[in-house]
């Protein structure tokens, strides 16, 4: 008798980071009767992923809708997984992160009997505010699960002050990184075509540096997000040779900022969110990174990007300590002095960009299988 799993994921993030666990899960059909279920919190970016690694989700809640909110996604979710729950009876149900998806699946399985997996566990700010609502939905997913595999020894320490037994505990470094390599395998072949790309490498000048740029956290709207518009503007007058490639997240709170105070200038291009593979081969080819997304906190030291973090707190300290990652916040001054820096200093820029990746060596999803393998003989 194969040993029911129910993989659960909502948004892209989630998606490039559950989809080599799909794979190896798939890989070892054998042993596992694993299914996908994805409740479609994010709709078209989620499907754009799930077609670069072909995955076909057996079980799609299709649930975005307009005018969406926290109140009624957490509900639709509880809800509607409680006939998926029934249907398919699995014993043990993945979710990954902290995405309002994540939290609410946790407690459909918890509230079906199914055991929880809790795949990058153990992140956490101790501040329920930032960011929100994402330490609060892992915290909660943390009192649930049952077993959970944490990128880092400190995410691991997390859980063991938290009273997780450590038997429960399993230290595998990040999926991102086993999805980041899988990607840029493919994305360097001779034989991948994408028209995105194709159109992304037209606006591109080759003989200037690149610095990608992302934002869209919430506690940066506001005030946040213009000194971060103002020190790129500062960052992009001063510095003729670079060119800020800036793919702007759809949130009005991000739109509006962003455009009123970037659109004229020369050498930022403003170009609307990019599929998963457009991104991961723009970031393959950039010269420093400057954002608040937590993802790419851990893919691009893979690749030997610099990272600058336009937020005050990381739920990845790992990054800080190993030097692959400069906290900024939203400090106009600071973020264009440490990037200026970094575009103009060769030897600050190699001593940051040949640091150790602390998230792991593309490895974490076969040690989860493995670990799972054990539980069940």
């Amino acid at each position: 008798m194969r040993t029911k799993n129910l993989i659960i994921f909502g948004t892209r993030p989630e998606a490039i980071k559950m989809a080599p666990l799909v794979k190896m899960f798939h890989e070892h059909n054998d042993t596992f009767d694993t299914k996908v279920c994805i409740t479609a919190q994010h709709r078209e970016m989620l499907d754009q992923v799930l077609e670069f690694f072909k995955i076909q989700p057996d079980f799609d809640m299709n649930l975005m809708r307009p005018g969406q909110n926290l109140f009624s996604l957490t509900g639709d979710i509880i809800s509607g997984l409680k006939e998926i729950l029934e249907l398919f009876k699995p014993e043990y149900v993945y979710v990954h992160g902290d995405t309002t998806t994540t939290m609410a699946a946790s407690i459909a399985a918890f509230y079906f009997g199914a055991k929880v997996c809790h795949i990058e566990a153990g992140l956490r700010t101790f501040d329920k505010g930032a960011p929100f609502p994402e330490e609060m939905n892992r915290s909660i997913v943390g009192r649930i699960a049952e077993f959970h595999f944490a990128p880092t020894i400190s995410a691991k320490n997390n859980l063991l002050k938290e009273n997780v037994p450590e038997d429960q505990i399993l230290v595998t470094g990040n999926t991102v990184i086993d999805a980041l390599k899988m990607s840029v395998t493919k994305l360097r072949s001779s034989h991948f075509k994408d028209d995105e790309i194709e159109k992304l490498n037209s606006i591109i000048k080759p003989n200037k540096k690149i610095v990608l740029v992302t934002g869209h956290r919430r506690e940066n709207h506001g005030k946040g997000f213009i000194d971060i518009c103002n020190a790129l503007v500062d960052l992009g007058r001063e510095n003729e040779n670079i060119q800020i490639v800036y793919p702007v997240h759809l949130n009005p709170n991000v739109q509006k900022p962003v455009y009123e105070i970037l659109k004229d200038v020369d050498n930022i291009y403003l170009i609307p969110p990019l599929s998963y593979p457009s991104f991961v081969w723009l970031m393959d080819r950039s010269h420093l990174i400057v954002t608040d997304s937590g993802g790419v906190q851990e893919e691009a030291p893979s690749l030997g990007k610099p990272v600058l973090v336009m937020r005050e707190t990381t739920e990845r300290p790992e990054a800080v300590e190993a030097g692959t990652v400069i906290l900024t916040g939203t400090n106009r001054f600071k973020i264009f002095d440490e990037a200026h820096l970094l575009l103009n200093d060769e030897i600050a820029y190699n001593e940051m960009s040949l640091r150790h990746n602390p998230y792991g060596d593309g490895n974490a999803c076969s040690r989860i299988i493995n670990f799972m393998m054990a539980q069940i003989k």
